[in-house]
């Protein structure tokens, strides 16, 4: 299928849900058509990095996808390689298994560390900010796309539209957000003293069923949890829009590398959210605190521009968020911890 096809109304299971999700768009295959030589995901393994090679790979079936990670997750590994993707097992805070990698022209870097942060601070800096550098360094011939997030910015009012790309990178105190700020660093230093053609991709709450803001704010009106509203206001964006979205900006890499904001247009209100839910699934929400004026909230009208207006419209996150949750199907049992108001998780 392509993802020119009419969405469905809910997903029966897991495998539909990917195979949604991981269906290329025309526009997709044109862009990623035109682009030369093969592609190497740099940490894979991760909650995106499966449907994104899986994307990839469906985008431009003779295209070589290589995807790297430790692969600790059991049949990973097995499943990436049955749907084409080839899989290299390394550690990339090693620099000899950094440099052992195939030099594909092709880059997307998204290994990182967020949750687990407190207390392992010195790792949390060692994997967003040394594995970028030595990454840039070794991939110096290539083009980056490299993920990042938009925790590097500090909160703006929520009313003026999110943080843009020009909005300085001065996050709340805390490992996580900082030692972001110094991965994309790392990947401009290069790009601009090596001539590397990159992307930053500031991205905000992608959402798979599974996972995500709507996953946690549905679950939590479902089970009476209490909602803190003191985070009000987030942005979200389909997981497959901004998969199609990131391999699409490998079209659009500049040197030095710079930033772009990826995620859904709306700014969203977490009580409109958990009454929409409530209204679907017959449980009014239990709300604690009052919204805060300000957020991490950013402006996407430059990938707009780049791409256009996510194919899966907000609504339809919801009601297909909402069916799953109603219906027990499973989840990955990672909470986003989006209402987290500091920059350590």
């Amino acid at each position: 299928m392509l993802s020119s096809d009419p969405l469905p109304d809910r997903f029966r299971d897991a495998d539909h849900l990917e195979e949604v999700m991981t269906a290329p768009t025309p526009e997709l295959i044109a862009e990623f058509g035109q682009l030369s030589g093969d592609l190497v995901i740099l940490g894979v393994g991760g909650k995106i990095g499966p449907t994104l090679a899986r994307l990839a790979k469906r985008a431009a079936p003779a295209r070589r996808v290589v995807g790297v990670a430790r692969f600790s997750e059991t049949g990973l590994r097995e499943k990436l390689a049955a749907q084409g993707v080839e899989c290299i097992e390394a550690d990339l805070l090693d620099r000899s298994q950094v440099e052992a990698l195939p030099k594909l022209p092709n880059v997307i870097f998204m290994a990182g560390r967020k949750f687990g942060s407190s207390g392992h601070e010195d790792l949390t800096w060692a994997m967003n900010a040394h594995v970028p550098a030595l990454v840039a360094e070794a991939f110096v011939g290539s083009r980056i796309v490299a993920y990042s997030t938009g925790c590097v910015y500090p909160y703006v009012n929520v009313h003026h539209g999110g943080a843009t790309e020009a909005t300085p990178t001065t996050p709340p105190p805390g490992a996580y957000a900082n030692s972001c700020v110094a991965r994309e660093a790392m990947f401009q230093y290069f790009s601009r003293t090596r001539g590397t053609p990159g992307r930053i991709i500031r991205l905000n709450y992608a959402i798979d069923m599974r996972y995500g803001v709507l996953h946690d704010v549905a679950s939590r009106v479902l089970t009476g949890t209490p909602i803190d509203l003191t985070t009000g206001h987030v942005n979200v964006i389909w997981q497959g829009d901004a998969n199609a979205m990131v391999l699409r900006a490998l079209g659009h890499c500049t040197v030095p590398s710079s930033p772009l904001n990826v995620s859904g247009p709306e700014t969203v209100s977490i009580r409109w959210l958990a009454e929409s839910f409530g209204q679907r699934l017959g449980k009014p929400p239990v709300f604690t605190g009052v919204e805060a004026p300000d957020g991490w909230l950013v402006n996407t009208a430059e990938a707009t521009r780049l791409f256009g207006y996510p194919s899966a419209p907000l609504g339809k996150l919801v009601d297909w968020t909402a069916d799953w949750v109603a219906r027990g199907m499973p989840s990955l049992g990672k909470d986003t911890h989006y209402d987290t108001r500091h920059g350590d998780f």
